[in-house]
This record gives C-alpha cells, structure tokens and sequence, in this order.
C-alpha cells in the first residue's frame, strides 16, 4: 500500500507538478484600484454607522470601592463579618436612558485567565448529579472542613461575586430583573438541572457568595454568568437589568452592600449601568477600525491612480504567461 501512494506521489502527474486548473487573477493597475475603491467604500460607512451607534449608547460607570469603606485598612474591614458594608450613592442620568438598561459589575485587576485559577473547576460535577465526588481538580476548595466534597468546587465558584445592588430612581424603588442573563446554551448544556449546591462556602478559606441549596445550578443565574471565566484582567459581568426607561436628570440612588474583597489584591470594582444598541455595547474601537482600514484603502487607491496617470507603466502581453499558451507536454 505504501509503495502505491509513494508511485502516486512521484508520478509525473498535473497534481504532482501543480498545474491543475486555479484562479489566477493578473493583478492590473485598473483590478488593484477597483478592489482598494471597493473596500474603501464598504468599510467606511460601516465604520460611520459603528461611531454614530456607539454615541448613542448611554452609559454610567460609578467606581464605588474607593468611597465605600475605611480609608485606612479596608482589607480588615471588608473581612470583618459583624461590621456593616452597607453603601449609598447617588447618580445624575445626564440623557434619556431606554430600557432594557443593563445592569454591570465591573472587576479590575483580577485575572480569572490565569491557568490555575480557570482550571479549579469540575464540568462533569456541574453538569450530572452522580458526580459529586468528582473534586480532583478543585483544591483546595475540593472537600469541606469535615472532608465531604463541595458542590460546586473549586476556586472559580468559591470567588463567586457578592455585593448587592438596590436601586432607587427619584426615591422611588424599581426592580431588578435577573432572569436569563445568563447564556441560553450555558443553562441548558453546562448546569444541571438536577444539581444541587452541598456544602458550598465550608471550606477552609472565606469566599464570595453563597448559593441557595434548594436552587438547581441551572436556575442559579448569577453563578453561571461568574462561572463563564474573562480573558481579560478588566472585566464586566451582567448583574440584571432595569426594564423601566430613566429620563434625563434623574436622580439614581444605589444601596450597594460592599461584600466582595478586591482590596486584598488591589483590585477595583464598579457599577456600570449602560444601554444597547444593534452593535451591543459601548465601544468605539470596531468603528473606529473600519474608519482606519477604509480610509487608508480609500487613500492607496487614489495614490494609485495618481502613480498611473503620471507615471505609467507599460503591461506586458498576458498571453505569454505559461498558464495562457500551450505548451508541448500540457496543450490547453
């Protein structure tokens, strides 16, 4: 068998020598300055469209954990137990604000990517109800401190997030809605449903927040969102949303109880209240690309053309190319 695929190999074939049929465009002054044209006037409307979309969004970003707390010791205070966290502040809606507002918790210096911290974590025991016992990679939030294994293990759910939020417009409360921001396919595919929180938060070590024992996983949206792991240091994760407009000027009080511990390693933490639009969130940078790659298209077409009226080049006959004549061993 191996002889016969070396005697295909080195047969002297079209395939072998690479002369099968292909495209093989002659790049011209009149097709290189069609395409640069082409691209220039796709990329910078879209580019437009980005920048105008991306204006429109309305967003609030408020950095709390600076304010709320002591300015001496706060990883003493935030450790603290007995003491109250509670925090009040007080926004100023400078537009009109449309709903569904989102409703963000914005965690800076904090590297969920590293590889350690992304791989304390069981999938199976996630997913099924048998696999409980599966903790071999959650130390050391694998086993309770009375040696049973901890449902869900490992660093990545013991971190879990835990400050609150409680948000007032004009001294009037409204609701936060948490349902479904987590991924359709995470709930139905990555948590079971018959899973159940045991011995969560028993460990060694103080964590985050606690789970509800008598919710499966698949209904505890706030973990799913958490568990989904950021690449980046700087991160948003989806708190809730406001289904309710805010108008311009409105006065925004949030009681926020300051619970989760970022001072310990000199993280930062935010609330960030934004709107959408059909290109997502707030974010200039894919604008501003299109912008960039079709303006500078625009700009080598024109000095192409600019080269070919002044300085052009005599083209060579294309029949003379070996794939437009015949030749004695492959006629076309």
């Amino acid at each position: 068998m191996y002889i016969k695929i070396l005697t295909f190999l080195c047969a002297d074939s079209k395939f072998t020598q690479q002369e099968l049929p292909a495209c093989k465009p002659l790049l011209t002054p009149a097709i290189v300055i069609s395409a640069f044209l082409l691209v220039g006037i796709l990329f910078v409307p879209i580019g437009l469209a980005s920048l105008s979309a991306s204006q429109e969004i309305v967003e609030l970003i408020d950095r709390y954990d600076t304010n709320c707390g002591p300015i001496t010791d706060k990883v003493g205070y935030i450790q603290d137990s007995k003491t109250n966290k509670s925090c009040t502040r007080t926004l100023t809606v400078p537009k009109h604000m449309k709903s569904p507002i989102q409703i963000y918790y914005q965690i800076g210096d904090f590297y969920q990517n590293h590889r350690r911290y992304v791989k304390s974590r069981s999938d199976k025991q996630l997913l099924y109800k048998d696999a409980a016992h599966l903790t071999k990679d959650c130390d050391p939030e694998g086993y309770s401190a009375d040696g049973a294994p901890i449902v869900p293990c490992g660093l990545v759910a013991w971190s879990l997030f835990n400050d609150t939020y409680t948000i007032s417009v004009n001294k009037k409360a409204i609701e936060v809605n948490k349902k479904d921001i987590a991924w359709q396919s995470d709930k139905n595919k990555k948590f079971g449903n018959d899973v159940y929180p045991r011995n969560f938060q028993n460990g060694n070590l103080i964590g985050g927040a606690k789970l509800n024992a008598s919710i499966p996983l698949s209904k505890q949206e706030d973990l799913i969102v958490w568990m989904r792991t950021a690449a980046l240091p700087t991160f948003r994760k989806l708190y809730g949303r406001i289904e309710t407009d805010i108008m311009a000027n409105d006065q925004l009080t949030v009681v926020i109880q300051n619970n989760y511990n970022t001072y310990s390693f000199g993280g930062s933490k935010a609330l960030v209240l934004s709107t959408t639009s059909w290109i997502g969130g707030k974010n200039k940078f894919i604008g501003v690309a299109y912008l960039i790659v079709g303006g500078l298209c625009l700009f080598l077409a024109l000095v192409f053309v600019v080269l070919y009226m002044f300085k052009p080049r005599t083209l060579g006959d294309p029949s003379f190319l070996s794939w437009n004549r015949d030749t004695l061993d492959y006629p076309n």
